[in-house]
C-alpha cells in the first residue's frame, strides 16, 4: 500500500453510477461473477453465448459484500497466509539442509519455495482470468520480495 506501482492496475467503470444503479437493481450478490454466463461448455458454443460474446463486454467480476473494505481482516489472513508460506518452506529447508549449513544455501532453498508460493498464482491469473500482464507482473515483483524477506529470515535464524 505504501507504494504506488499498484495504483494503474485499477479503472473506473465508464458511467460507473449506472452500472452500480444496474448491479444493485439486479441484486447481485458477492462472489465471483462471469459474463457473459454459460452453464456449461457445450452451451458456449451455441449461436446465442456466441452473440453475446461478439456484443461484449467479456469478462469476470469479484464482487466483495458491501461495506468499507476489512482491512483488519484482510491483514490478519494475509499474516496467517505468511506463516503457511514459512512454514511449508521452513519443512522443505529442514527436509534438504541440515542445523549449521550456510546462510546462502538456507537463502536459496527457502527463497525459492516461497518465492513460488507469494508469485505463481498470479501467473495463472493473466492466464485463465485474463488479468493484465502488467498486473501479474508487478505481482510476481511483490512475491519475489516477499520469498526474499522470508529467505532472508530463515538464514539468519537457521540453527
Amino acid at each position: 500500500m505504501g507504494f504506488k506501482y499498484h495504483n494503474s492496475e485499477y479503472r473506473q467503470l465508464p458511467n460507473e453510477e449506472a452500472v452500480l444503479g444496474s448491479m444493485r437493481s439486479g441484486k447481485i450478490t458477492p462472489g465471483f461473477h462471469a459474463f457473459p454466463y454459460a452453464g456449461a461448455m457445450k452451451e458456449m458454443g451455441t449461436p446465442e453465448m456466441l452473440e453475446k460474446y461478439s456484443q461484449g463486454p467479456v469478462g469476470t467480476a469479484n464482487i466483495n459484500p458491501s461495506g468499507p473494505p476489512a482491512m483488519g481482516k484482510a491483514l490478519s489472513l494475509w499474516f496467517a497466509y505468511s506463516l503457511l508460506v514459512g512454514l511449508f518452506a521452513g519443512y522443505l529447508a529442514s527436509r534438504t539442509l541440515a542445523p549449521g549449513t550456510h546462510y546462502l544455501q538456507v537463502f536459496r532453498v527457502v527463497g525459492c519455495a516461497s518465492s513460488m508460493a507469494y508469485s505463481f498464482a498470479y501467473i495463472s491469473d493473466a492466464i485463465w482470468k485474463m488479468k493484465p500482464w502488467s498486473m501479474a507482473l508487478k505481482h510476481v515483483f511483490d512475491g519475489l520480495v516477499y520469498g526474499l524477506l522470508t529467505a532472508g529470515v530463515f538464514g539468519w535464524l537457521w540453527p
